[in-house]
């Protein structure tokens, strides 16, 4: 479930770069392929506040060789299988319409262009998904941190409206996203909300860590909520900290 290998900001950019050569190779120059970087890639992209992430998300359209040319430039750089995949297509936090509100990073290779998710619509898909043990939620406090401290606020309203957009409009966020995002709109320090909720994160992966390695085989995407919950109620019976 979890994997060891980061990916920083320096090293995106020169994996998408050999990437590019790679496909360029595979397929000449005649049909152009297009990259939309979601997650913690378009954090990495976009923003400070996040040093690595853990996996590459995307939306991918081109040739039937960009799988191949994705896997050469893994192999030949020590990669991990799948080092940029479509994988989150079959999670809540995807919408068909995250191509049109993608906004452009670079191009590569003058064949591959990598465009980003940004802003609003990258807090709606961290809300919509809402890990505890990810940085799905830190993430949306840095966002909104980073903005307000550059001079360009994100309101509420324009996130509801990017929900709306991306999930239509009676979409219903899980209620660990519902209740972050209020709160942090609430008390208006994004900064003290961004370290609480991390260190938040950092433990809850702690738990799944130590229930995995205690269970092997049975922490499932299905349970992972469970797990924290009984935890929490764990710490709350000891008056430990809690998590979430």
């Amino acid at each position: 479930m979890f994997t060891n290998t980061p990916f920083t900001k320096e090293n995106l950019n020169s994996y998408l770069k050999e990437l590019g050569k790679e496909f360029r190779k595979l397929n000449g120059t005649k049909m152009p392929a297009e990259i939309v970087l979601i997650g913690g890639a378009a954090i990495l992209a976009n923003y400070g506040f996040r040093e690595m992430t853990y996996d590459i998300d995307a939306v991918i359209t081109a040739s039937s060789v960009m799988k191949q040319a994705i896997n050469q430039v893994g192999d030949r750089l020590g990669l991990p299988n799948g080092w940029l995949n479509t994988d989150f297509k079959r999670t809540a936090s995807f919408s068909n319409k995250l191509s049109e509100v993608s906004v452009y990073y670079k191009t590569f290779s003058n064949i591959v262009t990598i465009r980003t998710i940004s802003a609003e619509y990258l807090i709606a898909m961290k809300l919509m998904s809402g890990r505890q043990y990810k940085h799905d939620l830190s993430d949306i406090a840095g966002i909104l941190w980073e903005h307000e401290r550059n001079g360009t606020p994100i309101s509420k309203k324009a996130i509801s409206r990017a929900v709306s957009v991306l999930y239509g409009e009676n979409a219903e966020l899980p209620a660990t996203s519902q209740k972050m995002i209020e709160d942090a709109f609430e008390s208006g320090d994004f900064e003290k909300a961004y370290i609480q909720i991390c260190e938040n994160e950092k433990q809850a992966k702690e738990i799944l860590l130590t229930f995995d390695k205690a269970n092997p085989g049975e922490l499932k995407v299905e349970n992972i909520n469970t797990v924290l919950e009984k935890a929490r109620r764990k710490l709350e019976d000891i008056g430990g900290e809690i998590v979430g």
